[in-house]
C-alpha cells in the first residue's frame, strides 16, 4: 500500500512539474505537521478547559496580525535567525535592511526542500505563526498578547526606521558629485 501511494505520488510529480524539481511528498508531509499543530491546539484547549472565544476583539486581530508579519519576517529573513534556517537552506545574499536572502538546498530530502521554502518564506510562515498566536490567545493569552506587544513595537519601529531613514535622505538631498583628483568628473 505504501509502495503504491509513493509510486503514484512519483507519478503525479512528474505531471505536475515534469521539468522543475517540486518536493510534493514534502509538502504532503509539512501539510500534515501544520494539521497536527492545529489539532494540538484544539485537543489542548479541550483538556485543559480553556474556552474558545465566540469572537475575537478587532484589538486582538490587531495585535495578533502585526505580530505576525513580524515574527513571520524575523524566522523567514532575519540575519540572526540563519541558523535556524541553515539546515534547510544557504546563503545567497544580503537582502533588505538587517535580512537575508537563501537559496534552498535541493539535494536530499524532499522533506528538508520543503521545510526550506517554508522557513524562506514569510508569507509562507505567517500561517504558521498565526496559528500559534491565536492558539496561545486560547491557551496562554496573557503570555501571547504580550509577546505580540513585543513584536507589534518591533515592527512599528521598523517602519520608523526606514521612515526616518527615507526623510534624513531627502532633508540631506542628493550626495554630492565624487572627486577625482580634487575635480568633480564634470572637470575631469
Amino acid at each position: 500500500m505504501i509502495r503504491t501511494a509513493r509510486a503514484r505520488l512519483a507519478g503525479l510529480r512528474k505531471a505536475y512539474a515534469p521539468h522543475e524539481h517540486r518536493p510534493l511528498d514534502g509538502y504532503v508531509l509539512t501539510m500534515g505537521a501544520f494539521g497536527t499543530l492545529a489539532a494540538s491546539f484544539a485537543v489542548a484547549a479541550k483538556v485543559t478547559g480553556r474556552p474558545v472565544p465566540e469572537r475575537v476583539s478587532a484589538q486582538d486581530v490587531l495585535l495578533i496580525s502585526i505580530a505576525t508579519h513580524k515574527l513571520s519576517r524575523l524566522l523567514a529573513k532575519d540575519s540572526v535567525t540563519s541558523p535556524l534556517r541553515a539546515p534547510f537552506t544557504r546563503y545567497a545574499e544580503p537582502g533588505g535592511a538587517a535580512e537575508v536572502n537563501e537559496e534552498v538546498r535541493d539535494q536530499g530530502s524532499a522533506i528538508r526542500h520543503s521545510i526550506g521554502e517554508l522557513v524562506t518564506c514569510p508569507f509562507c510562515l505567517a500561517v504558521w505563526v498565526a496559528t500559534g498566536l491565536t492558539g496561545g490567545l486560547v491557551l496562554a493569552p496573557r503570555l501571547t498578547r504580550l509577546t505580540a506587544t513585543a513584536m507589534t513595537a518591533t515592527a512599528v519601529s521598523d517602519f520608523l526606521q526606514l521612515a526616518y531613514s527615507i526623510a534624513k535622505e531627502a532633508a540631506e538631498g542628493p550626495p554630492a558629485p565624487a572627486q577625482i583628483n580634487g575635480r568633480s568628473p564634470a572637470q575631469a
